[in-house]
């Protein structure tokens, strides 16, 4: 890899305030949230595009020279996604941020990679529609940064994730070259699925300029409920239950008794500080009946108690559950966590998986707060320890691998939504196989043969960059 000098600077179309070698700019881009300070690294240039050509002109020439390029957005990720371990380039996509044509009548919208999850939605309102993918973090995290991961969250379980609602990209491969992937159609058998490629790929393919994204008409009916258990197996049996009996739930979040005591620390709450099941449900009629339903497959797993309210009551019922990522971090002064962890199971592997979590933690001695999008088997964790006693932190780091290893033997992944980022490339070839590993590999190479597209990232081993 070659490093950026301010002769190469001055060979790009850009105004002086579209670039920065400023320390405050470069230290701001040397981290996502889930980077310790000790593993950021410094781009040697942060650079702001504000349309394709700019994109464009940026990898053409970081391709001529060999120069890294990693592409960054609100830095919301856990992974590692955004940090640029081999220097070179970040490249600040925040400043293409509009929504750029609604389209009610075909259910689309055109976007900008920079804009928040949370205008888009804003923008639709008055159409009444909605981008129903949308992570928890989506007021907070970029469509751009949300296709790179193929980001999902708690609606999952009824609308999917956010890949499968993008219809077309417009994307710069790493050479500069401008291409459009997918199409507006509902439907095509035309050629290789580039989309889907992309998406997902996290910035090691391709830089996403534009995308066309599907949309839904708001839901006339909505409803919210908590269910409190006496253990977080039991809540897990009854969330799987739910799903194999299929009640038509939008949401359905767990979180464990010790992420509860987290949550109220952290939001001075008052939840019960026992295992708990957060519901949501969207119809546009006969929503009671589903919620009927519902209470009737809760009731063979003796629910401690069990509340419905009406969509003014969503906000207190969910507070606690969208502010746990950050909640978990405050909660013990004097520990770190290994890695907030993110796996998946089939569904009906989740009540295995949350025992074996559990029994690991009480083994080896540690806190391991469990919450998660129970409807699609998906688990978030965090593993704490004391990072000065050594051995300390080494049981736990080998608990969180021992974690993520039981999720791929119940036949799941080792990441439902974050990505892979730098964390997880260990993983890969344990979750595809030697041979999936090297067909990626094979992708690589012919859409990035120089390796400038965010390196470091996705693949395993020293020839994916930044070892």
């Amino acid at each position: 890899m070659s490093t950026l000098t301010p002769d190469l600077l001055s060979e790009l179309p850009l105004r002086d305030d579209q670039y920065s070698t400023t320390a405050s700019d470069r230290d701001d881009h040397s981290r996502d949230w889930g980077t310790h300070p000790d593993d950021a690294v410094d781009p040697d240039v942060v650079v702001w595009p504000e349309c394709t050509e700019d994109v464009s002109a940026v990898l053409e020439l970081a391709s001529d020279y060999g120069v890294p390029v990693t592409p960054f957005a609100a830095a919301t990720g856990i992974e590692g996604n955004a940090v640029p371990v081999c220097g070179g380039i970040s490249l600040d996509m925040t400043r293409m941020d509009s929504v750029r044509d609604i389209r009610p009548d075909d259910l689309q919208v055109d976007v900008e990679p920079g804009v928040f999850g949370a205008d888009i939605n804003e923008s639709l309102e008055r159409h009444g529609l909605f981008f129903p993918p949308l992570p928890t973090s989506g007021d907070i995290a970029t469509i751009g940064g949300m296709i790179a991961t193929n980001a999902a969250g708690k609606q999952t379980v009824k609308y999917g994730k956010v890949g499968d609602w993008v219809l077309e990209l417009e994307a710069v491969f790493a050479d500069g070259s401008v291409v459009e992937v997918g199409t507006k159609a509902a439907k095509t058998s035309s050629g290789y699925n580039l989309r889907d490629l992309i998406i997902g790929s996290e910035g090691t393919l391709a830089v996403v300029t534009r995308a066309t994204l599907k949309l839904a008409g708001r839901p006339a009916q909505r409803r919210a409920g908590r269910v409190v258990f006496d253990s977080f197996e039991t809540a897990a049996a009854a969330a799987s239950d739910i799903v194999r009996s299929g009640v038509d739930v939008a949401a359905l979040e767990l979180i464990d008794s010790l992420a509860a005591e987290m949550a109220n620390a952290y939001v001075d709450g008052d939840l019960p500080e026992k295992p708990m099941a957060f519901l949501e449900f969207h119809a546009n009629h006969g929503v009671d009946e589903e919620i009927d339903f519902c209470r009737a497959v809760l009731e063979s797993y003796d629910p401690l108690s069990v509340e419905f309210g009406d969509e003014s009551a969503q906000a207190d019922l969910w507070e606690a559950r969208r502010e746990l990522a950050d909640a978990t971090r405050a909660y013990y002064p004097n520990l770190d966590s290994i890695v907030a962890g993110d796996v998946a199971v089939p569904i009906s592997k989740y009540p295995d998986l949350i025992e074996r979590i559990h029994a690991l933690a009480r083994e080896r001695d540690l806190a391991i707060p469990c919450f998660g999008h129970a409807g699609d088997g998906n688990i978030h964790f965090d593993v704490f320890a004391d990072k000065g006693d050594e051995a300390e932190w080494d049981r736990a780091r080998d608990t969180y691998e021992t974690i993520v290893r039981e999720a791929l033997r119940l036949g799941g992944t080792a990441t439902g939504e974050h990505g892979v980022g730098r964390g997880k490339r260990k993983f890969m070839t344990d979750e595809h196989g030697e041979a999936g590993v090297r067909a990626m590999r094979a992708v690589k190479r012919a859409l990035d043969p120089d390796g400038v597209l965010n390196p470091g990232k996705v693949l395993p081993g020293p020839e994916a960059g930044g070892d």
